[in-house]
């Protein structure tokens, strides 16, 4: 069993005026080694969201396509293929679900892989986008739908 730990700080900035809603949602998430400017999603908030900081929606996004990177690479290299560059342009969709909540409902995973050697077949490369699916910690941690649409990297 592991623990992982975060640290969310958020205090009223002088000025604000927290009960008309009307202060700034800019806070940070510190981990055991650095911290991260966050903030609401400017699409929930406007002009309330911190510029240049992550919301949460981005953060959630952006573990399910660096743990399914990470799984793959660990596959990959099970498999004998050397991969020598990964890039993903994920997408999450936010949505209401069926019962009236809003959700990130899915994300899709656009990853670009660069192969030294062989590359893999379609069929090995979708097995090996399964596997990662199936053993990434986070996607197994989520109810939310995960697709893999893999992409030619750029030359």
């Amino acid at each position: 069993m592991a623990e992982y730990r975060a640290t969310i700080e958020w205090s009223l900035e002088p000025g604000g005026d927290f009960l008309k809603g009307r202060y700034s949602r800019g806070h940070t998430v510190s981990f055991a080694e650095h911290v991260v400017p966050a903030t609401a999603s400017a699409h929930v908030v406007g002009k309330w969201a911190a510029p240049g900081a992550v919301d949460p929606e981005e953060m959630f996004v952006a573990s399910l396509s660096n743990c399914h990177m990470l799984t793959f690479l660990h596959m990959a290299r099970l498999a004998g293929f050397v991969v020598t560059h990964y890039r993903d342009a994920a997408v999450g969709v936010m949505e209401k679900t069926p019962e009236g909540r809003m959700a990130v409902t899915r994300v899709t995973l656009h990853p670009e892989i660069t192969y030294e050697g062989r590359r893999p077949t379609s069929g090995e490369r979708d097995h090996l986008h399964h596997q990662a699916h199936e053993e990434c910690f986070i996607a197994n941690s989520v109810k939310t739908e995960v697709t893999v649409e893999e992409r030619e990297p750029v030359a």
